[in-house]
């Protein structure tokens, strides 16, 4: 495995370590385990207990077991899909972002597993206007992830090759 992939790879694990160790500290140390406990950290940003049972955004809530192992399907063939493009990818940008998205899919995965909904606690907010719902780092990461790969689809062009030795004196000839 090369250097490269080695350091997509490495986003991964690191997103997943922060964000499980996050999800850790606000539910235990902080004591913000049961719905609702909140402490404000910023006038603008508080940490907020909340159980998420949907995907991203709260959409499809899981109101039973099968839909939980359901969900917990689907993300984990998304996540093997993204770990797929990882081993096929070779440029840096996208493979640190593949590696933010399956980082925080492999987050969500486990909480989903361990809990039943995944833990989100991080919500920011302007007065009573918040931008986003209630989020935690593997949210944060697979939404960031996601961007990167669509602003460098849409935007970023690679330079094209140039010409080798052997074209250039078909084309003289």
């Amino acid at each position: 495995m090369n250097k490269t992939r080695m350091i997509g790879l490495g986003v991964a694990v690191l997103v997943f370590l922060l964000d499980q160790f996050t999800k850790y500290y606000v539910t235990g140390p902080l004591g913000l385990n049961v719905p609702g406990a909140a402490v404000e950290v910023l006038p603008i940003f508080d940490l907020r207990f909340v159980q998420n049972v949907g995907v991203s955004l709260g959409l499809l809530p899981a109101s039973g077991e099968a839909m939980r192992w359901s969900l917990v399907a689907l993300t984990g063939a998304i996540a093997a899909g993204v770990l797929w493009w990882m081993m096929k990818e070779r440029k840096l940008p996208e493979l640190a972002a593949l590696g933010l998205v399956l980082g925080g899919a492999l987050g969500n995965i486990l909480d989903r597993t361990r809990f039943g909904y995944v833990v989100d606690f991080a919500d920011l907010h302007f007065g009573t206007w918040r931008p986003f719902l209630v989020f935690n780092v593997a949210d944060a990461a697979i939404t960031i992830g996601v961007v990167v790969l669509l602003i460098r689809a849409l935007f970023v062009r690679d330079k094209p090759a140039a010409p080798s030795a052997a074209v250039e004196n078909e084309v003289n000839a």
